[in-house]
């Protein structure tokens, strides 16, 4: 992995406990003006988990998982884990880093899509940290992963999870499955202005629908099915004035039992785990919803720890290390640059200064 000095699991964070779930939301929501008695509302859905999200200890087992694929392939080199929003936080990570004598470092992000959430905010999270660091004169340079929703190991993750729940449905006919694959929404202007400043945008729904077609192929091929797959989203947070990616995966469901639809699949490939919104947006309301309008609902699982997953996280670091060292590496369909181009999936709210990238 030389020359890194470690490997960073970088992630959005989630309270752990209910007294921290609106510090929490304070710090995801700063700068928009949200006064605590609203967030009290908005944090509703961890307080029926106790308070606790599952993606601190989702990320905790990732770590484990990738400390054993780095033994198994005989590579010494740490993984240490920060958080954008809660402990351990990124500065605080990047400082124990610093103070161990590490100098270089290679981040992997629990966020597989190109858009300005899932990819630039993260790099301007690793850029303010930094400039922290370095006020403390404290040096150091931080690396990025490319995006990896197009890698091969992440699909035959995702479609591992999603033949499983088929399974569960065998003996229901084709006609009366719904196939749906769910991702976090987004503004539309954010998906519109996804990918480099020079292309088409709407990367992030190019990315989704590709994965979407290549793993409704290869579990039909897999289970002698012949499933028509769409996208539906999940997590809207936006005003109503502001307009999202549709269609919410309930509406959905909605439509299909109106359709004559008896059996849904719900497909997160948005999601590397089943955190929260997985956890809630899917697992309680939309199977609710699916209940409540008599529909047989299955969610597939999330790639988690899934070996494939875990093995190609590693090959993605070990290539960006070979990048690094100036060494050429394996091209494939919608690979994404590690440094991403000017304008890649800008802020549309504020210019911030971003790592791992042109501009």
């Amino acid at each position: 992995m030389q020359p890194y000095d470690a490997i960073l699991l970088l992630s959005f964070g989630g309270p752990e406990a209910p007294d921290e779930v609106v510090p929490f939301l304070r710090r995801v929501t700063a700068g928009r003006g949200i006064p605590d008695e609203r967030l009290e509302q908005v944090g509703q859905h961890y307080f029926l988990f106790g308070g606790r999200s599952p993606i601190n200890d989702q990320n905790r087992a990732l770590i484990a998982a990738l400390r054993a694929e780095l033994d198994a392939r005989g590579d010494a080199t740490p993984v240490i884990w920060g958080n954008r929003n809660s402990a351990p936080f990124l500065a605080d990570t990047l400082r124990e880093a610093h103070e161990a004598g590490m100098r270089r470092l290679v981040a992997v992000t629990t966020s597989a899509y190109s858009s300005y959430s899932s990819c630039r905010q993260y790099r301007e999270d690793l850029a303010a940290a930094v400039d922290e660091l370095k006020e403390e004169g404290r040096e150091l340079v931080v690396d990025k992963i490319a995006p990896y929703a197009p890698r091969d190991g992440f699909r035959r993750a995702n479609e591992h999870r999603l033949v499983e729940a088929l399974r569960t449905l065998e003996g229901t006919p084709d006609e009366q499955v719904a196939l749906l694959f769910v991702t976090h929404s987004i503004p539309t202007a954010m998906d519109e202005t996804s990918g480099p400043g020079d292309g088409e945008g709407h990367l992030y729904q190019r990315q989704h629908l590709a994965l979407a077609s290549a793993l409704t192929e290869g579990a039909n091929a897999a289970l002698g099915r012949d499933l028509t797959g769409e996208l539906v989203f999940c997590s809207r947070s936006g005003p109503p004035q502001q307009a999202w990616l549709e269609p919410d995966v309930n509406d959905r469901l909605r439509e299909l039992a109106a359709e004559g639809r008896t059996a849904v699949v719900a497909a997160p490939i948005g999601f590397v785990s089943d955190h929260m919104e997985v956890a809630y947006d899917l697992d309680t309301e939309a199977a609710a919803t699916a209940r409540d309008l008599g529909l047989h609902f299955v969610r597939a699982g999330t790639p988690g720890t899934d070996p494939h997953f875990v093995a190609d996280l590693v090959d993605s670091v070990a290539e960006r290390a070979a990048q690094a060292r100036g060494e050429q590496t394996p091209d494939f369909e919608g690979r994404m640059p590690a440094v991403c181009a000017p304008g890649c999936c800008p802020n549309l709210r504020a210019a911030r200064p971003a790592l791992c990238g042109r501009d």
